[in-house]
């Protein structure tokens, strides 16, 4: 019968210790898991490389030159020419299509979008289609002309 009770103690023993066990290993996890991220800090990443512009999309993306008396007056005072581009557009496309076509170096590239106008067509509504400006700053000693001049 001395057994029953050693068993009972021993049983005891062994789940106080589980317990004990238990109570001390979150406690050593979180102290791990703390200590990886200050240990383990990520590399600096390298500079990532875009894949260059495909011609074919740059050779559509200038849609039309804008030849205006306001276009002709930026262009005298800033040493810009004004493009109309494809609406998805954007300014580093813009500025390879520039340099690709025309060869010339561009500074920067500034875009704004015209809503396009409602009108009325006999008796239905409409509207016209909203366009994409792109107002290209070129460096200086650089010229674009489209007269066709000393072409």
């Amino acid at each position: 019968m001395s057994t029953a009770p050693a068993k009972a103690d021993a049983s005891k023993k062994d789940a106080a210790k589980n317990d004990a066990a238990k109570k001390d290993a979150p406690k050593k996890d979180a102290v791990k898991k703390a200590a990886k991220p200050a240990a383990a800090k990520p590399a600096a990443k390298a500079a990532v490389k875009r894949p260059a512009h495909a011609e074919g999309r740059l050779a559509q993306v200038l849609m039309a030159p804008i030849v205006s008396e306001k276009a002709t007056l930026i262009s005298e005072k800033r040493n810009q020419v004004t493009f109309q581009v494809l609406r998805d557009a954007t300014k580093p496309e813009i500025k390879a299509a520039v340099e690709l076509m025309f060869k010339v170096d561009v500074a920067s590239v500034q875009t704004s979008v015209q809503k396009g106008k409602v009108k009325k067509f006999g008796r239905s509504m409409g509207r016209r289609d909203h366009v994409k400006k792109a107002y290209v700053s070129l460096k200086a000693g650089q010229e674009l002309n489209f007269s066709g001049e000393g072409a």
